[in-house]
């Protein structure tokens, strides 16, 4: 009799993205690679897919061609009728969900990893959804512990109005992984290395779990987005500051009320406003100036986690 706290069902059938952002190589590098030669990503008793989600974008080396692909997995753009006038990635999210989904149905994949790069200096990163899942914080805190030395920091995007409707959200179980720093268009070896480590100890992870091994009770450190902070702009809408030497590159590390966050050609400094110490995260990401997000602030959680097993043993 299992004295584990949370049965989960055997974990059948895994994706792993890589493209999801044609100017993000890494993925798109390492799912092309799988796709001829998968024997790594095999583990007896699991179905798992490389797939390239955008190759249009990927074609190009572009981050998209029409609108963020990793922003278009709402109900309402999955629900729309396909016509040619959508945009290019709303009907590549529609052949998506339908290949790997439907989403929020019990048919779709069980684990979708997404390959992704940043230019900011994140180092590697696991991207959490759900606060409150047992077996995705097992699993990060496998992976975590795994990588050591290495630091991997885990970046929780439940939020009731920063949380976006990703490409992997249509499976049961969505994990990004965030590997930087890295320039768009660009392939680094260390960058790889590391990405394709997360891989490997995310699927022994599954592998283990598929078998019958029992993971006890674990908490893991979490860093949780609050807000999302725009450059300082003139009345014309246009950048007037960039961020400050002191603040780049200093991604996870306590930011203070008062630090230097923005600096302007005339140099004056812009002061971290509030009263609560944060942690940046995609600081001076290249992707964001789009979105208009100079960086993200965080503050820093601990999640637990009660022991799982799997059902079938």
């Amino acid at each position: 009799m299992t004295s584990c706290h949370v049965a989960k069902e055997p974990i059948k059938k895994v994706a792993i993205f890589g493209g999801t952002h044609g100017n993000e190589l890494t993925g798109v590098f390492l799912v092309k690679h799988w796709l001829t030669n998968g024997a790594e990503i095999q583990r007896t008793g699991l179905e798992v897919k490389p797939f390239i989600t955008n190759p249009r974008a990927v074609e190009k080396c572009t981050r998209y061609i029409d609108c963020d692909l990793n922003r278009v997995f709402n109900l309402e753009n999955l629900g729309k009728r396909m016509s040619e006038n959508l945009p290019y990635e709303v009907r590549r999210a529609q052949e998506i969900n339908h290949l790997f989904g439907p989403k929020n149905s019990e048919d779709g994949y069980d684990i979708i990893f997404d390959l992704h790069n940043t230019t900011s200096n994140m180092g590697c990163t696991l991207i959490l959804e759900d606060s409150r899942n047992d077996f995705l914080i097992q699993m990060f805190h496998y992976i975590k512990t795994s990588l050591a030395p290495l630091p991997c920091y885990i970046y929780l995007i439940d939020h009731p109005s920063l949380k976006y409707a990703t490409t992997r959200s249509i499976a049961k179980y969505p994990v990004g992984i965030e590997v930087g720093p890295q320039p768009q268009g660009v392939l680094r070896a260390d960058i790889l290395d590391q990405m394709r480590k997360m891989i490997k100890h995310a699927l022994d992870f599954i592998y283990d779990f598929n078998e019958g091994k029992e993971f006890p009770p674990c908490a893991i450190e979490v860093y949780k987005i609050i807000e999302k902070v725009d450059y300082p702009r003139n009345e014309s809408g246009e950048i007037e500051a960039v961020i400050h030497p002191n603040l780049q590159d200093q991604d996870w590390k306590p930011l203070h009320p008062g630090d230097p966050v923005f600096v302007s050609l005339d140099g004056k400094m812009i002061p971290l406003g509030g009263d609560c110490t944060v942690y940046p995260v995609f600081v001076n990401e290249a992707a964001y100036y789009e979105k208009k997000e100079a960086f993200a602030k965080t503050i820093k959680l601990t999640l637990s986690a009660k022991s799982i097993c799997s059902s079938f043993h």
